[in-house]
């Protein structure tokens, strides 16, 4: 048995849906489950509904509202042939945004907003669900409001899921596909709630995780991870396999192709995890797994619009907890941070949201001199760099016309990375390609 999950771009559009539902159909039989994510568009619209309805604006919603109605009637027109069908879709459809409508008229919480939020998800899942029914298949819908659930710490209820997602399958009965939602879940009082953004992904791991799935597919729109930027580098090849270390690593830099939370469930469970194109279906795409590739780089990888804050004071000299209080601003401010280098008197930090960083300087004024550089790309190369010898020097030779700002080594043994200006990224691209590569 298979998980396959869906991104939101790969089912943007009526002859996208089909193609996908083709790929889904393909794989009939085997127990497989498909997780859906929300059309693209459709989440950020409904947050934005959401946002009228916060600032008391139900006018501004209902005109949103009305126009994401109409296209999804229109999707419904392009989907189905069969009139009967169209018109009773295009009723369930006009009641599910009639309940939207009427959250507007009470008093509004995020209780409301993630309802509305949730909506994306269990649209598609019906749309889709009938559109593989009217191509002759056997498929039932698992509600994901039914099985998927956050405790009250905000983290996935394992037992919960594991237990109700094996219950609703047997009630369902036989199927040659199973279709669910991803992202959305209820939280530990039972209200709908989300798993948060990348939560499909997430939702396709806890889900592959709790039956035991041989193998947990993310199909995308988009090439597999490839050992560099192919629109950098013309060089670039898609990556066949990847460990589940170095794919960690690698998710905070290409978040668009895998979410950083979706591989811990897998991983615990020893389940592979396949990245796939629905437009090269027939590719093998990159297999992330428990096996290793030792002594070799797998991935160069970049990761632009990043701030480097560096805090110099002789008060850090010899002093216990200097470094406790710097973390703290940043918990304060909820920012994260990606890269840190240390001396006797001073402190580099990196960080990818720089919302609140006036905020951040201001506090961290009180330790010492303070100066920021935005603008920043952070390069580094995945691997198994365990028992490498001499790869630092290759590398540090590869950037030798490139001013390196920070390093960040012995952290991991997946991992090495560099804080360089943007505007060196191409150069450092191309030369570390011919060097490594």
């Amino acid at each position: 048995m298979k998980v396959l999950k869906f991104g939101s771009s790969a089912v943007a559009t009526a002859e996208k849906i089909k193609e996908v539902a083709k790929i889904a159909a393909s794989t009939k039989g085997e127990n497989n489950i498909i997780v859906l994510s929300a059309i693209s568009g459709t989440t950020d619209t409904l947050i934005e509904i959401a946002d009228y309805l916060y600032k008391k604006n139900p006018d501004g919603a209902k005109e949103l509202i009305n126009s994401l109605e109409r296209s999804y009637l229109n999707l419904v027109k392009d989907l189905f042939s069969n009139e009967t069908q169209i018109t009773l879709l295009g009723k369930e459809l006009r009641s599910r945004f009639d309940e939207i409508r009427d959250l507007s008229k009470d008093i509004f919480t995020l209780f409301e907003e993630k309802k509305i939020v949730a909506q994306g998800e269990l649209l598609l899942s019906l749309l889709f669900t009938e559109y593989l029914k009217a191509q002759g298949l056997n498929v039932k819908n698992i509600q994901a409001l039914n099985v998927m659930r956050k405790d009250k710490n905000e983290e996935p209820d394992t037992v919960f899921i594991t237990k109700n997602l094996s219950n609703q399958i047997e009630v369902a009965g036989k199927a040659d596909l199973y279709i669910t939602e991803g992202f959305i879940c209820r939280n530990a009082y039972n209200e709908i709630d989300n798993l948060g953004k990348g939560g499909s992904d997430y939702s396709a791991s806890l889900i592959g995780a709790a039956l035991h799935a041989d193998e947990i597919q993310i199909w995308s729109d988009k090439n597999a991870i490839c050992n560099i930027d192919p629109i950098i580098v013309k060089e670039a090849h898609p990556v066949d396999k990847l460990n589940f270390e170095e794919a960690e690593e690698l998710a905070y830099f290409s978040a668009k192709t895998l979410h950083p939370t979706c591989l811990a469930p897998a991983k615990l469970e020893n389940i592979p995890v396949r990245l796939l194109n629905t437009s090269a279906p027939e590719a093998a795409g990159t297999l992330i797994s428990s096996d290793y590739a030792s002594n070799h780089v797998e991935v160069l990888a970049a990761k632009d619009h990043i701030t480097s804050i560096r805090i110099k004071s002789g008060r850090m000299l010899f002093a216990h907890g200097f470094l406790r209080r710097v973390f703290e601003v940043f918990e304060q401010y909820k920012t994260s941070i990606d890269m840190i280098t240390t001396s006797e008197v001073g402190i580099s930090i990196t960080i990818d949201n720089d919302r609140n960083l006036d905020e951040i300087v201001n506090d961290l004024k009180k330790f010492g001199t303070v100066t920021t550089n935005k603008e920043m790309t952070i390069i580094c190369a995945v691997g198994d760099l365990t028992d490498q010898i001499g790869f630092q020097a290759q590398i540090v030779n590869a950037l030798s016309d490139v001013p390196i700002v920070m390093i960040s080594y012995g952290a991991s043994a997946n991992n090495i990375s560099f804080l360089i200006h943007s505007s060196d990224k191409e150069k450092a691209l191309h030369a570390l390609s011919q060097k490594m590569f």
